[in-house]
């Protein structure tokens, strides 16, 4: 049994060493300014063995951290296996971060060596200085350069506890928190989806996966690479989310599961419907957050189910729910029922259990002996934080679900997304889905913005696919309120419509819900600002 993730991948080497474990397409290898291309098992162990030498001679070992601002590149795997067979922890570094996120990713993490793109190696170095921190720098392809200081952990032994990476959360809402991830995580991630089956299946040494999330993200970092790792398959890694020639990379790529957010299917129905919307080999999408209105039309004109499944970074696969077999609810923003393995309780704003169609804040722990089995080991520096997360024994997710009749979860909205109007609780994920479906709207996002009458008024960010100003502005911000009537309760619908050239989002696309309420605060009163509370009326 493999208890590191390093040893993962070897012996997945040893047993297919001709497979290609990682692809890059000629779209991805133009961006990177890097050679397009397959990485065999067999091949990549080689290298791996050899960069492991070298790390282990410059004095890098067990207890050090290593940040990687490698994008989606091949290299990232190398390096990532290489220290981790020495027990050293990697920290991905999001390459949209500057000056001040930098200074604090490398103050608060304490990474003793940055494998980084040559371009950002003055930006790093700057940082290391106004943290204060000893920080050696390097590309891939370089020698290693002697760590500054000793590994912390160099007498104890290496195994499936041992700290693998330290990935921060989106900071959507304040500053990230470092998540310590120990190797059991990401073997767990990586066996329950490589067994989860239904819908779901993988088939070893057969699969393609193709993500285009980035590996800052525990999607693609845990379930994707691990799944591939374990079952002998070849992952697809592309820069980013090109919308525009995604079927062309499905198609080239030979994928046989694509992962998604729920931005994605958005802006691929967008498309117009051609004779090659299904030509392509994918048996099932992995993701969340689809707009329910879209869900069926997608399935239909693409010919693939798009598996919905919940998630967190601290909980990894330790509570993992998803719908990888019927009945799906459709349209519904259902994610599944709990498995044996999962526990999940519903608490109601009385603090009580919340009954059927009634929401609650979901809390979850593994079933069993070790209630945090396959979760996150703790928040870097915070133990207070990490203590309430867990406060009764129950990871407390900040996600506000209802269970139907038939025991099925749905997903409503994070708690802190909730928009307290006149006493109504309003889902800004809810209204954000109604709004993108407007023909004249690419993208938009929703938050409260104080109002002295109601507490808090709906404000919506809209991104429009063409520019408005003056009374085109204002024109089509109440066109996009009546069409919201139609749709919503009068209350949900937008009372301030702001047109922006883009909306604040995370690297792994998710929207910045701490500075989209920082802006909504603002926007009110500008002239991009179009103040639509006289429109708000009760529909017949």
């Amino acid at each position: 049994m493999v208890d590191t993730v390093a040893a993962a991948f070897a012996a997945s080497a040893q047993r297919w060493p001709g497979h290609a474990f990682v692809a890059v397409l000629r779209e991805t290898a133009a961006a990177y300014g890097i050679a397009p291309g397959e990485w065999r098992y067999g091949e990549l162990q080689q290298r791996v063995e050899a960069l492991r030498a070298a790390y282990a001679r410059a004095g890098y070992g067990h207890g050090h951290r290593v940040g990687l601002l490698l994008e989606n590149r091949p290299a990232f795997f190398l390096h990532w296996f290489a220290l981790n067979g020495l027990g050293v922890s990697v920290v991905p570094i999001n390459a949209d971060l500057r000056a001040a996120e930098l200074e604090y990713l490398v103050g608060h993490s304490e990474i003793a060596l940055a494998v980084a793109l040559p371009p950002r190696h003055g930006d790093l170095r700057a940082a290391a200085q106004a943290a204060g921190r000893p920080l050696a720098l390097m590309a891939d392809g370089e020698v290693p350069p002697p760590a500054p200081f000793a590994p912390p952990l160099a007498d104890q032994p290496i195994g499936e506890l041992t700290e693998c990476a330290l990935l921060y959360t989106s900071g959507t809402t304040g500053r990230p928190k470092g998540c310590i991830l120990p190797n059991r995580y990401y073997l767990h991630a990586g066996h329950w989806y490589a067994t989860v089956g239904g819908m779901a299946k993988l088939h070893p040494g057969a699969e393609r996966m193709l993500t285009p999330l980035p590996l800052v993200h525990m999607n693609a970092k845990a379930y994707s690479v691990m799944a591939m790792v374990l079952t002998g398959g070849c992952l697809i890694v592309l820069d980013r989310f090109h919308p525009a020639t995604w079927w062309a990379s499905v198609r080239e790529s030979r994928a046989t599961v694509v992962h998604y957010l729920g931005v994605m299917p958005s802006m691929l129905m967008k498309a117009p419907a051609t004779p090659a919307d299904r030509e392509h080999r994918v048996r099932f999408g992995f993701g969340a957050g689809v707009d329910r209105a879209l869900h069926a039309p997608f399935e239909a004109r693409f010919g693939l189910p798009l598996l919905e499944g919940w998630a967190m970074t601290e909980t990894g696969a330790g509570a993992v729910i998803f719908t990888h077999g019927e009945p799906r609810a459709v349209g519904t923003n259902c994610f599944g029922r709990e498995g044996a393995e999962i526990e999940v309780r519903l608490v109601a704003d009385h603090g009580g259990e919340a009954g059927i169609d009634e929401p609650g804040e979901l809390w979850v722990r593994h079933a069993g002996a070790d209630p945090r089995f396959g979760f996150f080991a703790g928040y870097l520096k915070d133990e207070a934080a990490t203590a309430e997360a867990w406060e009764q024994g129950w990871f407390h997710t900040g996600d506000i679900v209802r269970r139907s009749a038939d025991g099925l979860l749905h997903f409503i909205d994070r708690r802190k997304n909730v928009i307290r109007r006149s006493g109504e609780n309003i889902s800004a994920v809810e209204v954000e889905s109604v709004l993108n479906q407007h023909p004249a709207v690419k993208a938009s996002a929703v938050a409260a913005t104080p109002d002295a009458l109601r507490g808090d008024e709906v404000l919506a960010c809209v991104v429009p696919h063409e520019a408005v100003a003056g009374p085109a502005r204002e024109a089509l911000a109440a066109d996009i309120v009546h069409w919201a009537l139609q749709r919503l309760s009068y209350f949900k619908v937008p009372g301030h419509v702001a047109f922006v050239d883009a909306l604040p989002l995370t690297a792994s696309n998710k929207i910045q819900r701490g500075e989209l309420k920082a802006m909504a605060q603002a926007l009110p009163g500008q002239a991009l600002c179009v103040d639509t509370r006289a429109l708000k009326k009760r529909q017949a």
